[in-house]
């Protein structure tokens, strides 16, 4: 029956070349008009593709996907409607009809073993019913404000995520966590070892593989200090692309672990006892493709600029704690025990500051976070860093980058903080605010409110990666 279905199927060099083509577009900023119409030029020719898959992401950072017939498409690019009330975080019911604007430019050729024959994916913005950018869509506010700092600064803002996860035994472990109480490792060797051929590495390779052809550029890869854990690395890009690919790499790992009958978990502390996971954030600025952040002659080879920009975060650490760590699970990741960020500083060499100044040189000099969950909203985070380091205040705190300072460990301060700040309304309205408030407080309700030494189930059930309308439903 398959020779009757003629669906491309482009080999992994075929997708990593055309991928990369487009990635370049993207860092040469093409007219947003001109890649539109060579977009709609090869999907018409080519016919051999059958759908086109939108993706956006809810204000919680939760990635979804629409299939659209690509005949219908093309006729229908303008005005593809959908309604917004069933996304938890956007509208009301009774405002409900939201419309998609594709981004011509975030287009991914993806191998057809793990996404399905004769398919494209494609990023999208959310457009309010008068027709302009919807205030709950995250990635169109990020892009929005990465276009104006490039317009009104000449800065790119670019960044660079390692994310760390979790490989578990049978398909929807974490869907299954209320029924069984536990997480099963895979594989247990620790950090740098996994045989050839082990669950563990055969999934990295898959998942690296896969990667390479949609163009991430990888760098390293390989199991992390935890049983089961992993990190797959690849380089740095401008804001959005980054973060479409954090939202890209998490669905590979999915995709490749479901089909191994496993779980790729994102939970940042699903298994008490050993490390838990972060998504250690890399940024820095360029300007006429001179890195900002750079100075030989700097404390710690860093800027003054740079040292502005870190000392602005530790300012709103505590404000901004909620947006990074995004989850009541993530709250036990910050646990002092397991080499956790928890100190609001900064420094060249202590891994438990929030704030890292990695060893640098001209082209790689940056700031990392190190106090991001891996299950954080990729926009939410990137949009709060790069706003908060260019804008945000500095505080006349004595010796701000060394104080005794901690970030929250647990969800409830982490609220309070968030909900009394100034900064975090300015940050992203007082509305949006309130909305991404109720529903950290909705799930945080649900779940016991002293975390202990035991995962419990209403932590991973009402987890905004993990719940749907049946589990949220049960409680």
């Amino acid at each position: 029956m398959s020779n009757l279905r003629d669906f491309l199927e482009l080999s992994y060099a075929e997708l990593e070349e055309k991928n990369l083509a487009i990635k370049q577009q993207r860092k040469d900023r093409v007219p947003a008009d001109q890649v539109r119409e060579e977009r709609l030029k090869y999907l018409t020719e080519e016919t051999r593709i059958k759908a086109v898959t939108v993706l956006f992401s809810d204000l919680e950072g939760r990635l979804h996907m629409l299939d659209y017939d690509k005949k219908f498409l093309l006729k229908s690019w303008d005005n593809l409607t959908f309604d917004g009330s069933s996304i938890r975080g956007f509208t009301a019911q009774k405002e409900s009809d939201l419309r998609l604007g594709i981004d011509w430019g975030a287009f991914y050729h993806a191998p057809a073993d793990i996404f399905g024959s004769g398919k494209v994916l494609v990023f999208c913005e959310v457009i309010d019913k008068d027709g302009t950018a919807y205030s709950g869509d995250i990635r169109g506010v990020l892009k929005g404000y990465a276009n104006k700092m490039y317009e009104t600064e000449g800065y790119t803002l670019n960044a660079a995520n390692e994310i760390e996860g979790f490989l578990f035994q049978g398909q929807d472990a974490e869907r299954r966590f209320h029924e069984t109480g536990k997480f099963d490792y895979v594989n247990t060797g620790g950090y740098y070892h996994s045989l050839p051929g082990d669950p563990l590495r055969t999934f990295i390779d898959t998942v690296a593989e896969v990667q390479r052809a949609m163009g991430f550029e990888n760098e390293k890869d390989h199991p992390e200090v935890a049983p089961s854990q992993f990190e797959i690395n690849y380089t740095y890009g401008d804001v959005v692309t980054a973060a479409d690919q954090i939202q890209i790499y998490k669905l590979i790992c999915r995709q490749v672990a479901t089909k191994m009958g496993l779980t790729a978990s994102f939970l940042p502390k699903p298994v008490v006892g050993v490390n838990g996971s972060g998504m250690h954030t890399n940024v820095s600025i360029t300007k006429k493709g001179k890195n900002l952040f750079w100075d030989p002659k700097g404390e710690e080879k860093i800027s003054k600029f740079a040292w502005s920009f870190v000392d602005r975060i530790l300012t709103h650490g505590n404000d901004i704690c909620l947006l990074l760590n995004a989850s009541v699970n993530a709250y036990r990741r910050l646990d002092p025990h397991f080499e956790a960020p928890n100190q609001i500083k900064a420094s060249a060499v202590d891994r438990g500051s929030m704030v890292r100044i990695p060893i640098g040189n001209e082209k790689s000099s940056r700031v990392e976070v190190r106090s991001v969950g891996p299950d954080a909203n990729p926009y939410l985070v990137l949009f709060s860093v790069f706003k908060t380091g260019l804008e945000g205040d500095i505080e006349k705190i004595k010796n701000l980058r060394q104080a005794d300072r901690y970030l929250p460990d647990n969800i409830y301060d982490a609220m309070e903080n968030f909900n009394k700040a100034e900064w975090t309304g300015k940050l992203l309205g007082e509305d949006v605010k309130a909305r991404y408030a109720d529903l950290k407080k909705g799930s945080a309700d649900r779940c016991a409110r002293l975390l202990g030494t035991v995962v419990k189930p209403a932590e991973v059930q009402f987890h905004h990666e993990v719940y749907n309308q049946y589990l949220w439903n049960q409680f």
